[in-house]
């Protein structure tokens, strides 16, 4: 990917609508016969459009590798996105390192989390790449949307990653988001939710039905190439290696975890690598003294962050998600999933709606350990057979939560939204 810059831009972020409703506010493009969106009969044609994402960027979790699979394979289906990052990071270093048809990333820093001028520098760069949508990821994002939306006359949607209101254990932060995200709706066109759960919660908070439309994320397929399938199958009654991938925070329930470890080791050989960076030193620091309360260490291994998570999910006889609340739909059970690795996770937000109980994983309830440790006994002591559980899970990945499915659903809502804005009569 290629690297640019702009004036303005600083955030941080939760993601998840509480209102939205039509607005003329954007003057609608003005379309004549001979504009490159209308075919000689007159009826609109697939040309590429132009889209420019709207992300946080500091950090590279879940809902940056959703928007690092669009912006591979939204080319795919004539759609060119680039990327302005409000609080540049992770994200723009981790995909400068990917292949494929990559636009520009563009570094769009705000000053503080309030800086409205940097809907001055989103329209700049809206009129100097003629882009045609704005897509925006999180409630700060929509903010510098809804306003650079107005001074540009593009339209944009918004992509619901999960719950504004309940997206991190800050109350007072929890409603900061929420206010700012449901101010900043107004003037949005269009909501795409990554779950079915995040759809009713956006009805619920008074959205059109008809302004919502679900696409669940995708992950690509493993194949042989990535050297990442296994080359055993976990035995009953042997070592088992569960892990977690995540950005280490107090939602994901790593503390559960820990606890229902503590349970398991009475009985089971079972280890847990914990992958991934702590979102503070105080957090660390507080699992640092979990661990050794429960007499865990010699069964915790921790690796850090990884840019190989297929390659990690490949050491794993099965993946643990204990998340307490806040999930959209995981993109790490979709990779785990897509590696064929059974998951064992919570049943919160969206994440029932990829792994169905005793199919592709087993659910547990949240903030349980007891609930947690139970799941996980019944796999490693051969209540479920790993095998079929891991067939399961990939053939589920395949049919439903490809990269490429959630890419072409996506440019299918960008189409749709730029029709509407060309001829706001249809």
């Amino acid at each position: 990917m290629q690297t640019g810059t702009s004036e303005g831009f600083d955030t941080t972020a939760a993601q998840a609508p509480s209102h939205v409703v039509a607005s003329p506010a954007a003057a609608p493009i003005v379309v004549t016969p001979s504009s490159p969106l209308v075919g000689d009969d007159g009826h609109a044609k697939q040309v590429t459009l132009r889209v420019l994402h709207l992300v946080n960027g500091e950090n590279f979790a879940g809902a940056e590798r959703v928007q690092s699979h669009l912006g591979r394979c939204l080319p795919k289906f004539q759609v060119k996105a680039d990327f302005a990052c409000v609080k540049p990071g992770q994200f723009a270093e981790m995909v400068s390192q990917q292949d494929g048809d990559w636009g520009q990333c563009f570094d769009a820093a705000m000053s503080n989390r309030f800086d409205l001028r940097s809907a001055w520098s989103i329209r700049k760069l809206v009129r100097r790449g003629n882009y045609q949508l704005l897509h925006a990821h999180t409630p700060r994002t929509a903010m510098i949307a809804a306003l650079a939306s107005r001074l540009s006359g593009v339209p944009w949607i918004y992509h619901v990653h999960s719950p504004a209101s309940r997206d991190s254990i800050n109350p007072f932060s929890n409603r900061i988001n929420a206010w700012v995200e449901k101010l900043s709706l107004t003037n949005c066109r269009h909501v795409i939710t990554v779950s079915e759960s995040l759809r009713l919660d956006c009805v619920t908070s008074g959205c059109p039905d008809n302004a919502i439309t679900v696409v669940h994320n995708g992950v690509p397929e493993i194949n042989d190439d990535d050297q990442v399938r296994r080359t055993a199958v976990p035995k009953v009654g042997g070592s088992w290696v569960l892990g977690m991938v995540a950005l280490m925070r107090p939602r994901k329930g790593l503390e559960v975890m820990l606890e229902s470890l503590a349970i398991l080791r009475k009985k089971h050989d079972v280890r847990l690598r914990i992958i991934g960076a702590f979102e503070s030193e105080s957090y660390e620091s507080f699992i640092d003294d979990q661990i050794a309360r429960l007499r865990v260490a010699s069964g915790v291994e921790r690796t850090g962050f990884t840019e190989n998570v297929p390659g990690e999910l490949a050491r794993l006889d099965a993946l643990v998600l204990p998340s307490l609340f806040g999930e959209g739909l995981p993109m790490v059970v979709l990779e785990a999933m897509a590696s064929g690795v059974p998951v064992m996770a919570t049943r919160v937000e969206g994440t029932p709606e990829a792994v169905t109980d005793g199919v592709e994983g087993l659910l547990a309830e949240p903030r349980n350990p007891e609930s947690l440790a139970e799941s996980i006994e019944q796999l490693v002591t051969g209540k479920h057979d790993w095998t079929i559980m891991s067939n399961a899970a990939r053939a589920r990945h395949a049919r439903d939560f490809s990269d490429l499915a959630m890419a072409r659903k996506t440019a299918e809502v960008y189409r749709r939204v730029v029709a509407e804005n060309v001829n706001p009569e249809s």
